[in-house]
């Protein structure tokens, strides 16, 4: 059974994950003439209630995917999350994994007070942009200044429901 398992950024499966996901990016954006900037993540940023980072594993209980959410000023919205290094190795993809971890991370995000889920990525990663709108995310401007990027999307999530909701 596939499962999503909370995790330190920092632990070693997370990092071996990260690594290879940077390589990725790297070699891709080469092949594009484009430098790759790789920048590990402050373990402190992916601690509830800054943040949270998961690692899917597979069937046999090897990780196999990973992203994260980190907390990030306030937006439009409110309080912003913003969904980083989401990554799965080549071999699982197609599975419908993607969406278990885009799905998860929201998840964590409402448990967390998010009112805006955010995100950017570059146009070449045409799949992960096609995850992205069937999971509900829409191109929004740019929110930061990532030198990797060239897209940036946002979901909008709905306020819990309050007890004065769902009585009347």
């Amino acid at each position: 059974m596939v499962t999503l398992r909370e995790s330190p950024v920092d632990a070693p499966d997370a990092h071996e994950l990260l690594a290879e996901y940077f390589r990725a990016r790297t070699a891709g954006f080469a092949e594009q003439a484009v430098v790759y900037t790789t920048t590990f993540p402050q373990p402190e940023a992916f601690v509830r209630p800054a943040g949270v980072f998961v690692i899917l594993d597979d069937d046999e209980r090897r990780p196999v995917g990973c992203g994260g959410i980190r907390l990030i000023p306030d937006g439009p919205h409110g309080t912003r999350y913003e969904v980083k290094h989401l990554y799965l190795r080549p071999e699982t993809r197609g599975r419908g994994w993607g969406r278990l971890l885009m799905d998860g991370l929201e998840s964590r995000a409402r448990e967390l007070g998010a009112r805006e889920l955010v995100l950017d990525t570059h146009h070449s990663l045409e799949a992960a942009g096609a995850l992205y709108a069937r999971t509900g995310f829409t191109t929004i401007e740019p929110y930061n200044d990532n030198p990797n990027a060239s897209r940036w999307y946002s979901k909008v999530l709905a306020a819990p429901a309050t007890s004065e909701d769902q009585t009347g």
